[in-house]
């Protein structure tokens, strides 16, 4: 599917049941929200918390990341936004702003920094 189409499958979806009515601050609460129960997954994978069942911790963080794209597709069709050019637009500017050498220095300087502060050396 490409993303013009899952955008426009949204668009209808809401406006068949009144959803595109909803505030986007509203909307925006509910992208948040969302965004929250991904967090709290994310956290249960990497072993912050205790869990015996990581593939269906696996299943339910692929439900949550979906839910929070319905909320950004949401918001995008509020403000008459096309995702596609805007996520095309994205790619260009992550292009323009770091070349494979700089991320992989910044990369390896961010993983030092974070094994200092995890082992205190």
């Amino acid at each position: 599917m490409k993303i013009s189409e899952y955008q426009e499958w949204i668009r209808q979806y809401d406006a068949e049941r009144g959803f595109d009515r909803v505030q986007p601050s509203q909307t925006l609460a509910h992208a948040l929200e969302e965004l929250g129960e991904v967090a709290r997954e994310v956290l249960f994978l990497e072993g912050y918390r205790d869990d015996e069942h990581p593939d269906e911790r696996r299943q339910i963080l692929a439900e949550e990341l979906s839910d929070t794209f319905v909320f950004l597709f949401k918001l995008a069709n509020h403000f008459q936004i096309d995702m596609e050019a805007a996520l095309k637009a994205g790619q260009r500017k992550a292009h323009e702003r770091y070349s494979v050498e700089e991320g992989r220095l910044l990369t390896a300087r961010y993983q030092k920094r974070q094994q200092q502060r995890t082992t205190g050396s």
